[in-house]
């Protein structure tokens, strides 16, 4: 059930144990309260732009980008100190968990199933979070071609990920 108040649409979602979003039959461990505009595509979609399929195929694109570590690190990883008696840095790169590469395989394989031009603004709005305006100057688009491509896109990765 969506609450509105102001400029929020608050929605209860289910989350599971690994921190995905359930939809369907299967048991929640918690419930958490999210502001559907807090996004650009969560924007749209509050406001009939978009459709529940190509919303739903946007943040399971973005769960994916999170998932699989692709945002930049914006502070220091400590994880990994210097090995040894010299001071050469870390050992090198941290292994990636098995759900790590998997996320970047999905993500790899939608932005591939969106092609080439349709999956920079869809990287732009849904995993940057930059407004549409934002992004159509990034691009050298004109102003309102960057909906009609993104929602190109969204059906593409939505057919993708087996969104009905």
């Amino acid at each position: 059930m969506a609450r509105v108040h102001d400029k929020r649409m608050l929605v209860e979602q289910a989350i599971g144990r690994d921190g995905e979003t359930i939809r369907g039959p299967r048991r929640a461990a918690r419930s958490v309260t999210v502001n559907m505009v807090e996004s650009p595509l969560g924007w749209l979609f509050t406001r009939g732009k978009v459709t529940r399929r190509q919303f739903d195929a946007g943040e399971q694109l973005r769960s994916d980008w999170e998932r699989g570590g692709l945002a930049p690190n914006v502070t220091m990883q400590w994880d990994a100190g210097p090995i040894g008696r010299r001071r050469t840095g870390s050992g090198g790169r941290a292994d990636l968990l098995g759900s790590q590469i998997d996320a970047r395989s999905r993500f790899d394989g939608a932005v591939d199933a969106a092609g080439p031009g349709l999956s920079d603004i869809l990287w732009r709005i849904v995993c940057s979070g930059e407004g549409m305006r934002e992004a159509e100057t990034a691009l050298g688009w004109p102003a309102r071609a960057g909906k009609v491509v993104l929602c190109l896109a969204l059906d593409r990765i939505a057919d993708f990920y087996r969104i009905r």
